[in-house]
């Protein structure tokens, strides 16, 4: 993968001689996981599917599939793609450039260092939406000295580079997760979900509804299908509202969850089934 460097010096000449797609092919084509990981991560944060490729490129959804495990691509599907999702060439190799220098997921000491102040845990997720180093010091009592040191922190574990004049750019993947049972989903699980949950949930803004009853499996396959879409949307608002200023948002919590259950207090009440 070519240097950021190298990235800038042939984007002036993309420029300058207009010559893009021979750069791309020269620099991208050899980068097939890279590419086609993009590409999905581009789509699904568009909440495009591939059947909605396919009636761009005009070929079959199954063709679609096959062309994305496969890697076969010419630069004239590649393209169209990038149309349907209002994107040129230069746009998606930006996006590879940044997924090449981003994290998607730390390791358990990572996350263990992270949880062992919790200020680290506040700043991430300031960050995540966006906030400013003067954001952050004009709401929250840290002093900027402190708070610098936790930005260091936070870069060399590669969550964000702390540039000059500390600008704080991120390096969270967009598809960024922490690991399953680990260090911080024990403290979600330990304190956060405790919390969020001991509401009445009547404000403003504040809904909830909790929901059983017997499904088909298919059902339960659709309903989780439609959950994950509910998930690209939120992610969609949360990028869509980052150009507004702090004081005009507010932080929400949503939990998705849905599995196989049955209340154990009704168990004493079921007959035994003969074998």
């Amino acid at each position: 993968m070519p240097s950021r460097k190298q990235i800038e010096t042939f984007t002036k000449i993309v420029y300058k001689y207009a010559n893009f797609r021979i750069i791309f092919l020269y620099f991208f084509m050899s980068q097939q996981k890279l590419l086609i990981s993009t590409l999905k991560q581009a789509l699904k944060q568009q909440g495009l599917t591939y059947a909605q490729v396919a009636s761009q490129i005009h070929i079959s959804e199954a063709s679609v599939k096959r062309m994305f495990s496969s890697g076969r691509f010419t630069l004239e599907r590649i393209e169209a793609i990038c149309a349907l999702m209002e994107m040129q060439l230069l746009d998606l190799m930006r996006l590879m450039e940044r997924a090449q220098h981003s994290t998607s997921q730390l390791s358990w000491e990572q996350e263990e260092e992270l949880i062992g102040d919790i200020r680290l845990l506040l700043l991430i997720a300031l960050i995540r939406n966006h906030w400013s180093l003067p954001q952050i010091l004009h709401d929250y009592a840290i002093p900027e000295h402190d708070c610098i040191q936790l930005l260091a922190q936070l870069d060399r574990l590669r969550l964000i580079e702390l540039q000059p004049g500390n600008r704080i750019r991120l390096l969270v993947a967009p598809d960024f997760q922490w690991i399953p049972n680990g260090p911080i989903v024990r403290f979600y699980e330990e304190r956060v979900k405790a919390e969020f949950f001991d509401a009445s949930f009547s404000g403003q803004h504040s809904h909830r509804q909790f929901l059983s009853g017997e499904l088909s499996a298919g059902s339960a396959a659709l309903l989780i299908k439609k959950m994950r879409l509910l998930e690209q949307e939120f992610a969609e608002l949360l990028k869509a509202d980052l150009s507004l200023p702090p004081e005009q948002r507010i932080n929400i919590g949503l939990v998705l969850a849905q599995r196989p259950w049955q209340f154990h207090a009704f168990d004493h009440l079921r007959r035994e089934q003969e074998s």
